[in-house]
């Protein structure tokens, strides 16, 4: 039985935050139907827009609110928010590429709305699942690249027993546990540190947990991780 657990040092940085999670279970992530997606991410980059009123992109408020929460850590010089990333990309008119199903889902909904979401392959998990800082010594392997990365100490990350799964909170993935056309069993999380924006959390949440099954069947299990409820079990 694998849990997912935030540690108290995490939330001694950022005791407002939430957590969503999205557990999927069974999925068929091999999709082929790459049409299909691109016109899901092409319709998801215009709603961004609205994101994206003041002329200084780093004064957007959905971008601003990361910077800040990224100062409250060690970061890698350069590391970004994953909504920021993908705002800028769409602030250039750089069209957001399909790279699988699952992924390409729980992108249109974070540009939808304006929240980070990232994605795993439970089935490469080594025992618990944490959201914490780091002490430095994590193993690393970039998304892309050949040469370990650890992170700093201090820096906020999603590890394992194995090593770090995601830098920076949400900026850069591992190549270990990345999502593939193969993966049958994921875990998606959603974050927040605008409590302004609670009810539209909850429904970007929502919706990405009715998306799943619609498009790649299986079952999902939803939950919200703060500082009153600090753990779930992925699954049995």
């Amino acid at each position: 039985m694998s849990r997912f657990i935030v540690e108290d040092d995490f939330w001694s940085l950022f005791p407002h935050a939430k957590i969503g999670i999205v557990i999927c279970q069974g999925i068929d992530n091999s999709s082929r139907d790459v049409e299909k997606y691109e016109k899901l991410l092409r319709e998801a980059e215009k709603e961004a827009h609205k994101f994206l009123r003041l002329e200084e992109f780093s004064s957007n408020p959905v971008i601003s609110v990361w910077r800040e929460a990224f100062q409250k850590f060690k970061t890698k010089k350069g590391a970004r928010c994953s909504i920021e990333a993908l705002l800028k990309r769409v602030k250039n008119g750089n069209p957001i590429g399909t790279i699988n199903p699952l992924v390409d889902i729980y992108n249109s909904i974070s540009l939808r709305y304006g929240f980070p979401c990232g994605g795993e392959d439970i089935d490469t998990f080594v025992g618990d699942i944490r959201l914490t800082q780091a002490n430095g010594n994590e193993p690393f392997l970039p998304l892309g690249q050949d040469e370990n990365a650890s992170p700093y100490e201090g820096e906020i990350v999603y590890k394992d027993d194995e090593g770090a799964i995601c830098r920076c909170w949400n900026w850069r993935e591992a190549q270990r546990t990345m999502l593939t056309e193969n993966t049958k069993n994921a875990f998606l999380c959603m974050e927040l540190v605008d409590e302004t924006r609670i009810d539209e959390f909850h429904m970007a949440l929502k919706e990405l947990s009715d998306l799943v099954p619609l498009h790649l069947g299986g079952m999902v299990k939803m939950e919200v991780l703060d500082i009153h409820q600090k753990e779930m079990t992925l699954y049995s």
